[in-house]
């Protein structure tokens, strides 16, 4: 094709799917404006000293530098760090293990599938709920293995302040594993019979066969799975009001509910609004890498 034929295929490939073209028009103004308009604003009243309502009162990085000073803000960074890790690892084992169960074809697959992604349906602060119910010492767990005779047994996560962010881990895990194992059952479904026949025919055991040509095969799966489990961890804020609002003190705290409490309950906007942008820088450091690994790795490779 010469230059001249691609430069008039120019105009008719624009012309392609014009009218769904003008109809998504909307959504696009719409998200500019709400969307990125909104990140832009919480950005530029950061650097102010805003407290019931918004003003323009600058005073530079002071609401940083008040906002690392606090204990509470750094107990809740260290809480998401450790949440997050935890939940990152735990979420993506247990989930590729459940999936790989899933996927030798076993019986009544459908009704064990549905059992595990039924938690996900539920709202988080049901989930909360339950597992709060379910993790208290006068009725739950502990009380159980008491009664059973074991009467020296101790589980007390949400009451405890050193391991309490075990307990919002436990029903986290519980309520997003079901996502994951779909998530990673739908790669394995994707990988080629052959490849497994292959496999049995080398001899290649199967934990191998998963570890060095089936796990690396499901990369695109992998990653996809990590950027909606990231972005859950980030944003955590229903589990833990439900269970510990925060509590004892402030051993669960959470940048989410800190950002929820200056801005709704102590009316500092300007400490909020520096709590936000923190959390959106800690967005891009997710989405920066996925979207060079997806979109700019490909291109050079390709």
């Amino acid at each position: 094709m010469t230059t001249g034929q691609a430069q008039a295929g120019r105009p008719i490939k624009l012309l392609r799917n014009l009218n769904a073209k003008i109809a998504s028009i909307p959504m696009i103004l719409t998200a500019l404006v709400i969307f990125v308009g909104g990140t832009f604003w919480t950005v530029f009243y950061s650097f102010t000293n805003s407290k019931l309502l918004p003003r323009l009162s600058f005073v530079g990085i002071d609401q940083y530098e008040r906002l690392w000073a606090a204990p509470r803000w750094v107990t809740a960074i260290e809480n998401l760090a450790l949440y997050g890790v935890l939940s990152l690892i735990f979420s993506l084992v247990i989930g590729f293990m459940l999936a790989a169960l899933m996927d030798q074809k076993i019986r009544f697959e459908n009704t064990f599938r549905t059992i595990f992604l039924y938690p996900f349906a539920l709202s988080f602060i049901v989930t909360g709920l339950v597992w709060q119910w379910v993790l208290n010492p006068d009725f739950g767990i502990q009380s159980v293995v008491r009664s059973m005779g074991w009467t020296s047994f101790t589980f007390n996560p949400l009451y405890t302040p050193e391991i309490v962010i075990y307990g919002i881990l436990i029903a986290a895990l519980w309520q997003g594993t079901g996502l994951v194992m779909c998530l990673m059952l739908a790669g394995l479904r994707g990988i080629d019979e052959d490849i497994w026949k292959a496999a049995r025919v080398d001899g290649i055991p199967m934990w191998k066969t998963y570890l060095q040509i089936v796990i690396p095969m499901m990369r695109p799966v992998f990653i996809t799975t990590i950027v909606i489990i990231a972005s859950g961890i980030v944003k955590v804020y229903d589990l833990v009001v439900a269970q510990t609002s925060g509590g004892p003190g402030i051993s669960s705290e959470v940048p989410a509910k800190y950002v929820y409490d200056y801005m709704f309950q102590a009316q500092n906007l300007g400490q909020g609004f520096a709590a936000s942008t923190m959390m959106l820088v800690t967005v891009a450091i997710i989405i920066v890498p996925w979207a060079y690994l997806e979109f700019g790795g490909g291109r050079k490779r390709g």
